[in-house]
């Protein structure tokens, strides 16, 4: 069994997107290493519903077909997260507190590529962010 990493996550949607249907680059990695096992994100239901709903409404009806099972397989490895309060508002896109909540109760870093939406709940919550280049790093040392 590989080694997990060792600290909690929160993959942002945008992140998973650009992973699933792009090769190459720090997201695909990010994709890659979870499939394998090498970290297990953490997630609400809130998030886990985005996914779907962002990858069925942007990629064509085959594309998104062939992509599902990869999803359910991503699903599969992560920790889902109740969420128990909620910290609003913390930042000025709406669409992004409900990945600050789930970040905010699992006790996590948040990795997406859009860190400035997210100042202010690292400013005022202490909320980790991180991008996916610094996360793929992190992940090249297990």
């Amino acid at each position: 069994m590989p080694t997990q990493i060792q600290f909690r996550v929160i993959i942002d949607t945008n992140v998973v997107f650009e992973g699933l249907t792009k090769q190459g680059g720090a997201c695909a990695l990010i994709v890659d290493a979870w499939l394998a096992g090498l970290f297990r994100p953490c997630i609400s239901n809130a998030l886990a519903y985005e996914y779907a709903d962002v990858l069925s409404r942007l990629l064509s009806a085959e594309r998104w077909q062939k992509i599902q099972p990869v999803l359910g397989k991503l699903l599969d490895h992560t920790e889902f997260v109740t969420v128990y309060f909620t910290w609003r508002p913390s930042s000025p896109d709406p669409g992004d507190e409900h990945v600050i909540d789930c970040a905010m109760n699992a006790g996590a870093t948040v990795v997406t590529p859009n860190v400035r939406d997210f100042q202010m709940a690292r400013q005022s919550l202490g909320l980790r962010v991180i991008t996916p280049v610094e996360f793929a790093v992190q992940l090249a040392y297990l």
